[in-house]
């Protein structure tokens, strides 16, 4: 626990990780360079400028402002583990569930979504809406917006754009304070670091989403085809996309399992598509083949 705690604090630290609330509604409780949260520390600061900026009072003032930032760091993931949803299974989008063995995300499961940033936060949004901490790592490109649209709750959400080549370290620190952790691989990942990062995600009760390949994943959900609607005859604005979502499981264990869905659909959710009625569906007409005059 140490370990990870340490990871943390030098995230807060070089502004390495912040909570998607904090980067959407930016003031005095943005996290900041220098310290866990911005003001958090001023008082300290101000009081050893009064001191007339004596050495000891400067010493005295900068080891206040360590205590109340490694005090705030601690709080934050005392906070994050006292809020997990006790349940064997988290709960995931419906339109997914078809496509998960028993309908939810296992407990130390990991999941792969190659292409997907979309379904990736899919993925996300019932467990957030739980009331589970979610986290993401190594994707710059996430949106918050999008995010939230999806349902995701933005208090309880970690984000991690740039951990460098720690990746692996912050998402193995991550997963001591968030249930679901969303990370993009950025490097090898060897045999004994995915077992001692599955093992880590058991005793934790979390699970991994991986946005690319995982070695030895439980279920890896591809979009094996796609077609968007909206485009008229030269006119008009791309509206939705159906696309069907294959799962195939680790090893064969799973068979294959695809399911249609909008995504997203017009309105931007994400949803199980209604089957497309075949030719000649409810329609009486009779095509008979046309004589042509020689």
């Amino acid at each position: 626990m140490s370990d990870a705690i340490d990871i943390i604090e030098h995230m807060f630290e070089y502004e390495g990780m912040q909570t998607a609330a904090a980067l959407r509604s930016p003031g005095p409780d943005r996290v900041g360079r220098g310290g866990a949260v911005r003001g958090g520390s001023g008082a300290a600061r101000a009081g050893a400028a009064r001191g007339g900026g004596a050495g000891a009072a400067d010493h005295l003032g900068d080891a206040r402002a360590a205590l109340d930032r490694i005090t705030s760091l601690r709080s934050r993931v005392t906070d994050m583990e006292s809020t997990r949803v006790d349940t064997a299974g988290l709960p995931t989008a419906s339109a997914l569930e078809p496509l998960l063995p028993g309908g939810a995300i296992r407990v130390g499961g990991t999941y792969a979504v190659p292409e997907s940033v979309l379904l990736a936060i899919t993925m996300l949004q019932a467990a957030s809406a739980s009331g589970a901490w979610c986290a993401v790592v190594g994707v710059p490109s996430f949106g918050i917006e999008a995010a939230a649209a999806a349902g995701i709750d933005l208090e309880r959400l970690v984000l991690v754009p740039d951990p460098g080549d720690q990746w692996l370290a912050v998402t193995a620190a991550m997963a001591d304070v968030a249930q679901i952790v969303l990370t993009r691989p950025l490097g090898r990942v060897v045999p004994g670091d995915v077992a001692r990062l599955s093992a880590r995600l058991r005793q934790r009760g979390g699970a991994l989403v991986a946005l690319g390949s995982w070695p030895g994943a439980d279920v890896t959900l591809r979009i094996t085809s796609s077609v968007w609607s909206g485009i008229g005859q030269g006119h008009g604005h791309l509206t939705e996309r159906r696309a069907t979502v294959t799962a195939t499981g680790r090893a064969g264990a799973v068979r294959p399992t695809s399911a249609e869905l909008l995504l997203p659909a017009a309105d931007g959710t994400v949803r199980t598509a209604t089957p497309v009625p075949s030719v000649g569906s409810g329609d009486t007409r009779v095509l008979r083949p046309v004589a042509v005059a020689s």
